[in-house]
């Protein structure tokens, strides 16, 4: 499926955006490569979204730009970069999206609080997975497989009878959360406050580890 965004008014205008989109293309393809190939996660061609309209072709569609495409077969860990190339030849300018619940989980803060819990957790030296930022403002740290199940019950251990207050989330089986570069929604790019790394994308550390800093720091940026 094509989407296309914007019409250039001269030649020179549409290869100039002809050629930002390949570059866009190739940059998406390695990064596709290296999740699969390297830090061994599963991958989904995801919509994008233009002027509030999603290129999955519903007019009513939930949730522009930030879903998998249903009609797009998933690429699994372990696929080549050829593999990932062929893929999005199918589906050129699908974003890169990543399903939650199998080689980790997600704890997702407001991206300031997630920002400085994450320069304490590194002062402190805790193990960390990758961190991702969001155009929406939001904070992803990838945690072990079953956080978004334990989390209620871990924040009331850590003495926070009320999460919700926290601004804290999990996010577990059935979720996708946008992965670099992509654009999310049609609002921009998702960046890496923390990329992956050989260790801590193939095992990222348990939510408890990082959860009491989290939930601290959530807490003291909505006082």
């Amino acid at each position: 499926m094509g989407f296309t965004i914007g019409i250039g008014t001269s030649r020179g205008a549409r290869d100039v955006r002809s050629g930002a989109r390949r570059r866009g293309r190739a940059s998406e393809v390695t990064a596709v490569a290296e999740f699969t190939g390297l830090w061994g996660w599963d991958v989904v061609p995801g919509a994008r979204a233009a002027a509030g309209a999603c290129s999955c072709g519903r007019r009513d569609c939930p949730a522009p730009g930030a879903h998998p495409l249903v009609f797009a077969p998933e690429l699994p860990a372990g696929s080549t970069l050829d593999e990932a190339g062929a893929a999005w030849a199918e589906f050129p300018g699908a974003a890169v999206m990543l399903p939650v619940g199998r080689t980790f989980d997600v704890i997702e803060v407001a991206e300031a609080a997630g920002r400085r819990a994450l320069a304490r957790l590194e002062r402190m030296g805790l193990p960390l997975g990758p961190v991702a930022a969001t155009p929406e403002g939001r904070a992803h740290f990838f945690v072990a497989p079953g956080a978004a199940a334990e989390l209620p019950r871990l924040l009331y251990r850590m003495g926070w009878d009320d999460p919700a207050s926290l601004d804290l989330h999990g996010l577990g089986p059935g979720t996708h959360v946008t992965a670099p570069p992509s654009d999310r929604g049609g609002l921009g790019p998702v960046r890496w406050l923390r990329p992956p790394a050989l260790d801590s994308a193939t095992k990222p550390p348990a939510a408890r580890l990082l959860l009491g800093t989290l939930a601290y720091v959530a807490h003291r940026s909505r006082a």
